[in-house]
């Protein structure tokens, strides 16, 4: 089994590249890094398919204490293949500490 891969950590995350049983904690960590790199909004690429994938990534930001906001990108951004989640700014994760 290989490793841990690092990723850069960008505006955006292309899920293709990631099997299905990786999406959860990769998601919460990506989450995690991007708030820490100072981003207040991110994409995030899951493609259009069948809506599994969709659904799997939604589920995972309406828990995660770092998400604000989401909903589907602007067409020139992906439409409904990719979300738009906007993070909540640092010190208000934890209900403001």
């Amino acid at each position: 089994m290989a490793g841990p891969r690092r990723i850069p950590i960008e505006d955006h995350i292309d899920l293709h590249a990631f099997s299905p049983r990786e999406i959860t904690l990769l998601l919460e960590d990506y989450l995690e890094e991007a708030s820490r790199a100072g981003f207040r909004q991110v994409r995030i690429i899951h493609g259009r398919g069948t809506g599994t994938q969709r659904q799997r990534v939604r589920s995972v930001l309406s828990r995660h204490p770092f998400v604000e906001t989401y909903g589907d990108a602007p067409p020139e951004a992906g439409g409904w293949g990719a979300t738009v989640v906007v993070l909540r700014l640092r010190g208000d994760a934890n209900g403001g500490r």
